[in-house]
């Protein structure tokens, strides 16, 4: 299997992204091609070799040719739904504009398709996230792997004013994902750079076994004392048989046998709300023929003190158990269909590029079945026939 991984040093934007695939070797006839497809748009790309710290890299400026637009998700979904770009990369620049529209909307307080993209919506944003997209396509790349994702601080001047780093929208997007601070005052990873790695990657961490068969670097503009690069190696995985997305969790639990079950509901949410994973309850029994239940809540490792405060602060327990473990994982991704009862999401799992399920979102299917008066089960059978249509 044809891999990569991204070794985010000095973070990640979409400049850097693109010019560290293209210094990988994609090949720039067969990218400026493709990009040509991508109609609606005005631009022209500047690729260049520059130098930093001593070490050459792939700078890409995208040069506007247009006025500035605010566009909203449903318009850019329709232009590059509507281009001649294979149906992958399609797939792969949607929902990674999809997943920074509903971290912009949850910063903003509205909705995913309300967003007005302001700077991430611009033309440059659209050429980074498309253009990646075709660059992993041209690569022939099956997988992606990404390290840990430094953290700068300070100050950026946005749409709305200065804001603080990192970017709200990019902590947004960056839950559930390895992150630490480089004591670097300066913005590392863009929301444009989080959204890509977000979406592209099924897993973050150490380098996986790998036949490294090319390098790349990719250049940003800025200077923090050490090079600004993004490097992505690309080669084939030395691990045979199926690869499964791995990541590391941790597990924080607790017996309890005192404690009123009217209160579990509670804890649950405030434990979700926190970035549990999951969160479920298990009967056991104690000494004495107690009977209690075990309270055990998965979380990305730099999430478990939250969860742990949580549940010694709202359960009757004096103690929690952390165990460290590692949780693999389909690749996931999201499609929308449209049903009698409105559009439903539909979580789609895969292994290795083949579909193995496909399942209903719970919440969309109870939305509508209140809306429409019906049995949830309805709901979730039509989204079932809308995504698999049966002749």
């Amino acid at each position: 299997m044809r891999i990569a991984y991204f070794d985010c040093f000095a973070g990640i934007s979409g400049d850097m992204t693109l010019g560290a695939l293209l210094d990988a070797g994609v090949d720039e006839s067969a990218f400026r091609a493709e990009l040509s497809k991508l109609h609606g748009v005005e631009f022209d790309l500047r690729i260049s070799k520059t130098i930093k710290k001593g070490i050459q890299g792939t700078h890409v400026d995208v040069l506007i040719n247009e006025d500035h637009h605010h566009r909203r998700l449903k318009d850019i979904v329709d232009l590059i739904g509507s281009s001649a770009l294979c149906e992958s990369v399609k797939k792969r620049a949607i929902e990674t504009f999809r997943n920074l529209a509903e971290a912009e909307g949850s910063v903003h307080g509205t909705s995913a398709e309300e967003v007005h993209f302001h700077e991430v919506g611009a033309v440059d944003a659209i050429v980074d996230i498309v253009g990646s997209a075709i660059g992993v396509e041209l690569l022939g790349i099956e997988q992606v792997f990404s390290s840990p994702l430094p953290m700068g601080h300070g100050f950026v001047h946005a749409a709305h004013g200065l804001i603080p780093l990192p970017a709200p929208a990019t902590v947004e997007l960056l839950k559930g994902i390895p992150v630490y601070s480089a004591g670097l005052e300066g913005e590392l990873v863009t929301p444009t750079g989080a959204a890509l790695i977000k979406t592209m990657t099924s897993s973050f961490g150490d380098m996986p076994a790998m036949n490294v068969q090319a390098c790349g670097y990719g250049a940003g503009t800025s200077d923090f004392g050490i090079p600004n690069l993004l490097r992505v190696l690309i080669g084939e995985s030395s691990v045979t048989g199926y690869t499964l997305a791995s990541h590391k969790v941790s597990i924080v639990e607790t017996n309890i046998d005192d404690m009123n079950p009217e209160f579990y509901d509670s804890v649950q949410s405030k434990l979700f709300s926190a970035g549990a994973l999951d969160v479920y309850m298990t009967p056991i029994t104690m000494k004495k023929g107690r009977p209690a239940v075990l309270l055990s809540a998965i979380c990305p490792v730099e999430k478990s003190n939250d969860l742990a405060r949580i549940i010694l602060s709202d359960t009757t327990s004096f103690g929690v158990r952390i165990v460290d473990a590692e949780r693999k994982c389909l690749d996931r991704w999201w499609e929308t269909v449209v049903t009698p009862f409105g559009s439903i999401r539909m979580k789609i799992g895969e292994l290795n590029g083949e579909m193995l399920k496909a399942s209903a979102e719970y919440e969309d299917c109870r939305k509508a079945a209140e809306e429409y008066n019906i049995p949830i089960r309805k709901v979730y059978e039509a989204a079932m026939k809308a995504f698999s249509p049966t002749e």
